[in-house]
């Protein structure tokens, strides 16, 4: 399985769903709240092409995007592929 970084903050309620997803798909992730580790929001900017919301979600090195991204590639059947690698 690909590895799978989230960028979220503690009370995002889409952050809260996307891990959710990301939990009944079996996917381990690394989360990184933006808030609590310095310099993370600037480098989660610099992954995301500019984009500034969380969650940002990265499976290996592809950017899903944020939770919307996330199930849409789901509905669309291309999220288990894209996590099996």
């Amino acid at each position: 399985m690909q590895p799978v970084t989230i960028y979220t903050t503690s009370w995002c309620p889409y952050c809260s769903a996307a891990k959710s997803l990301l939990q009944e798909k079996g996917a381990a992730f690394t989360e990184v709240d933006v808030e609590a580790k310095a310099g993370a929001r600037t480098e989660m900017v610099g992954k995301a092409g500019g984009r500034t919301s969380v969650p940002q979600i990265f499976v290996g090195e592809t950017h899903v995007g944020g939770c919307d991204d996330l199930y849409a590639l789901d509905r669309a059947g291309r999220l288990d592929p894209l996590l099996a690698g």
